[in-house]
């Protein structure tokens, strides 16, 4: 038995969660037992045990990976605008109906589907997350949530309107390891944080391939390359582009920041429950904003200044990439490496250091600390998956644990490490319940760039 159209009648409970209703919810959530429908208040609910209709917008790459986490469920369409990265998607489930353009199956299917991931390079996040929720449909999007503060601010709110579970896909939130890291900060492991170092060695710098934009190619008869570009403006096809490399371009992806934070930053953000920064800053060798505005620098540091909040002080969180390091700690023995990914968190009482993905690896630094350190018992529930966590909270009406509440906001980091990159040196206000820069107009315009003409939110 499916589910078709009642998913889209759950309604979500409240909005913004403190962390005590969180862990409250996911109790609840964690000691569910499968009841019939009719208790559960009949056709309006869905029980755990049915099986959602779910359409999948893109299927190449982290789509395959997000497809594979939601197969379980009913897939009932695919849509892909090119035909070479289909290939596994199609042939696995060869009942589900085969689009490119997303509005058109979301036109034509509507009454079919109750959910839709999400797995499209980064600037056509938005438009298919707001084609999907203003239908009323349950979605799940990969990370970074969209490609402007502007446009994770309209799905935040249009997911509160329509009333949809969302989930990002940062899928260390699921992971046991980002919980018990914040266990061990709770419980005053290393004091009060002060501090976090956070870092990627990804290199997104394309400087090098810039001149090669006038180049003539012929655009391969398997790409609708019109729609792959949706809201981006026109420029000729390239292959340096895609697949996968268009996160390397400023019009199409959010470089390294956009594409890690959501993992390493995830963590602390969390834990410390970090909120928005007031002040950011950041600073990169050989990179002209303007010259290279089409790509990102080889290597940035980006300065946050975070405020008090609650029985904490404030926090400075220190972003380095690329070709950029953070220092080492003092206190780590000789022969450990610091994490290429990862970040490393000082507190007035000792640093913890971990690796990417939910703070894969965390531990105490030195680890005659770590071993003389005393666990807190597990307070926070545990979940048995990223996707699971989502399709849980649509069939029993909960939240999802890094819904568009908590992955929007932790996305808006990424995004504004990009700005103050287009604004090398200009350490930056920010005013984050108003959506403005205070003290640089010219940084507002990378608010809410501009759509190419035929496209909205």
């Amino acid at each position: 038995m499916n589910v078709k159209n009642q998913a889209k009648k759950i309604k979500q409970q409240g909005t913004k969660i403190s962390r005590r209703d969180f862990m409250n919810r996911a109790v609840a959530a964690a000691t569910f037992t499968i009841v019939p429908r009719y208790v559960l208040g009949g056709k309006a609910f869905a029980a755990p045990s049915d099986k959602l209709d779910i359409a999948c917008i893109g299927t190449g790459g982290r789509g395959g990976a997000n497809l594979n986490g939601v197969r379980g469920e009913n897939i009932v369409a695919l849509c892909d605008v090119d035909m070479r990265r289909t290939g596994k998607a199609f042939e696995n489930y060869p009942n589900a109906k085969r689009y490119t353009d997303f509005r058109r199956m979301l036109d034509e299917m509507d009454n079919q589907i109750d959910a839709v991931v999400v797995s499209t390079p980064d600037h056509t996040h938005a438009v298919a997350c707001m084609e999907a929720i203003k239908r009323g449909k349950h979605l799940y999007c990969e990370k970074p949530l969209a490609h402007s503060i502007y446009e994770i601010r309209e799905l935040t709110k249009a997911a509160h309107k329509h009333k949809v579970i969302t989930q990002l896909g940062n899928q260390g939130h699921s992971f046991d390891h980002i919980r018990v890291f914040c266990e061990w900060i709770w419980d005053g492991a290393i004091g009060n944080v002060r501090e976090v170092h956070a870092t990627c060695g990804s290199n997104h710098c394309r400087i090098d391939q810039l001149s090669k934009r006038t180049e003539k190619h012929e655009i391969p008869s398997e790409l609708d390359w019109n729609l792959w570009l949706g809201p981006a403006r026109y420029r000729p096809y390239n292959p340096m582009y895609l697949p996968g490399s268009w996160r390397s371009w400023m019009p199409f992806g959010s470089g390294t920041i956009g594409d890690w934070v959501c993992h390493v930053v995830d963590p602390v953000f969390w834990a410390l429950d970090l909120g928005a920064p007031i002040t950011i800053q950041a600073r990169a060798k050989g990179y002209d904003p303007k010259k290279h505005a089409d790509t990102f620098p080889a290597g940035t540091i980006v300065n946050y200044q975070f405020p008090a909040n609650g029985r904490r002080g404030p926090v400075k969180l220190v972003w380095f990439d690329g070709v950029e390091k953070p220092p080492r700690p003092e206190e780590l023995e000789e022969g450990r490496k610091v994490p290429g990914t990862g970040a490393i968190v000082i507190g007035d009482k000792g640093k913890i250091m971990y690796g990417s993905h939910g703070a894969g690896g965390a531990r105490i630094i030195p680890e005659t600390k770590m071993k003389a350190y005393e666990q807190p018992a597990k307070t926070l529930p545990r979940v048995k998956g990223h996707h699971k966590d989502w399709l849980d909270a649509v069939k029993n009406n909960t939240q999802a644990g890094s819904n568009f509440d908590y992955g929007g906001p932790l996305t808006e980091i990424a995004q504004l490490g990009i700005i103050a990159t287009k604004m090398l040196g200009r350490k930056l206000r920010w005013d984050g319940r108003n959506m403005r820069f205070t003290n640089c107009d010219e940084a507002n315009q990378f608010i809410n760039p501009p759509y190419r003409e035929g496209w909205t939110l």
